[in-house]
């Protein structure tokens, strides 16, 4: 790799890694009933459908002690439902309840004003761009992370 590719790829690097601080932000715009794992599960039930656990662990690509505070968080606040799962009975499919839908759209519109406000000296083009290469970006790592949200 020629100079300049390296010092593209390494600005690059920190750049993406710097991301954290941006997902912490909009972390920070959560209520405080809902931190940013629960928010996980909830969109990945209305994404993804009726889920089990151990699936919901690797949309996240979390272990599933992880996912299981996550998702009990969820299911104490009415907001995923535990049921039987008919394929396996000793198993269960988590499923979002219409009290999670609620939270789910409130967390998109407290997700969206956040953003709204932060980027609001951006041009409607910039926004569109970035949401183009992020997407792009997103999509040149395939399903390395089973698309998680």
């Amino acid at each position: 790799m020629d100079q300049p590719a390296k010092n593209r790829y390494e600005n690059l690097t920190r750049q993406v890694s710097a991301i954290g601080a941006v997902k912490r932000g909009m972390a920070r715009s959560l209520p405080a009933d809902c931190p940013p794992g629960t928010a996980g599960v909830l969109a990945l039930v209305h994404r993804h459908g009726d889920l089990r656990i151990g699936r919901i662990s690797e949309l996240m690509g979390v272990d599933m002690s992880v996912s299981s505070r996550h998702v009990a968080h969820a299911v104490e606040r009415g907001w995923v439902e535990r049921l039987p799962d008919p394929d396996d009975r000793r198993s269960r499919i988590l499923r979002l309840t219409p009290a999670g839908g609620d939270k789910l759209t409130e967390l998109d519109r407290r997700l969206t004003a956040m953003l709204a406000e932060k980027l609001a000296d951006w041009s409607d083009d910039d926004i569109e761009l970035l949401t183009s290469l992020l997407t792009r970006f997103r999509d040149a790592f395939g399903d390395c992370r089973a698309h998680h949200a």
